[in-house]
C-alpha cells in the first residue's frame, strides 16, 4: 500500500464527499465542507490516496477565520474536519495529512490554526487551549485549541475575535 499525500484537486471533490458521508454517521461534515467551498472559505484541503487502490482514503480541511490581537487581523484557519477511511485508521494517516497541511499553510505565512476536538489527538500537533485561551469565540473552553504555526510564536496583546466561517454557525444551529 502506497499512500501519497497531497493538496486536493478539483477532480478529487466528490470522492472526498463520499469519504466524508462514509466516516461519520450523519452528512454534517460533507455538507460542512460544501458550504465552505461554495462560500470561498476554504484554505487547504489536502488528501491522502491510496495509490495502488487510486482511492482518496483520507481528507483534511483548513478554512478562514476571522481572527484579531489588538485589534489587528492576523492570519488564522480553522481545522474541520479530518476523516479518515476505517480501514485506514491506526496507520499514521491523519498524521501525515495534517503535518503535510502545517507546512504548507506555514510556507503561506498562516500564524495560527484553531481547532475544536479532543485534546489528547490534536494535541499530539501542538495544538494547546492555552493558546486560544481569552480569544472571544462561541466554542471557547477547553475543547477550543489553537497552533501557532510561525516558529511556535504567539502574536502578542490583548486576544479579541476568533470567529469560524458563517458556514459552522450553520452546522451548530442545526
Amino acid at each position: 500500500m502506497t499512500i501519497a499525500i497531497r493538496p486536493a484537486a478539483a477532480a478529487d471533490v466528490p470522492r472526498i464527499d463520499a469519504l466524508l458521508r462514509g466516516c461519520f454517521p450523519a452528512p454534517d461534515e460533507a455538507d460542512l465542507v460544501r458550504e465552505l467551498c461554495l462560500a470561498g472559505d476554504m484554505v487547504l484541503t489536502m488528501v491522502a490516496e491510496d495509490e495502488e487502490a487510486g482511492e482518496i482514503v483520507g481528507a483534511v480541511v483548513f478554512s478562514r477565520m476571522a481572527v484579531s490581537v489588538n485589534d489587528r487581523s492576523v492570519a488564522a484557519v480553522a481545522l474541520a474536519p479530518i476523516a479518515v477511511a476505517h480501514a485506514y485508521r491506526r496507520q499514521g494517516v491523519a498524521d501525515a495529512l495534517i503535518h503535510a497541511a502545517h507546512e504548507r499553510l506555514e510556507a503561506a505565512r498562516v500564524v495560527l490554526s484553531f481547532v475544536l476536538g479532543e485534546p489528547a489527538f490534536y494535541g499530539r500537533f501542538g495544538y494547546d487551549a492555552a493558546v486560544a485561551r481569552n480569544f472571544a469565540s462561541p466554542y471557547a473552553g477547553e475543547l477550543f485549541m489553537a497552533l501557532p504555526l510561525q516558529g511556535g510564536l504567539v502574536p502578542c496583546g490583548v486576544r479579541d475575535a476568533a470567529h469560524h466561517a458563517l458556514a459552522f454557525a450553520r452546522l451548530s444551529a442545526a
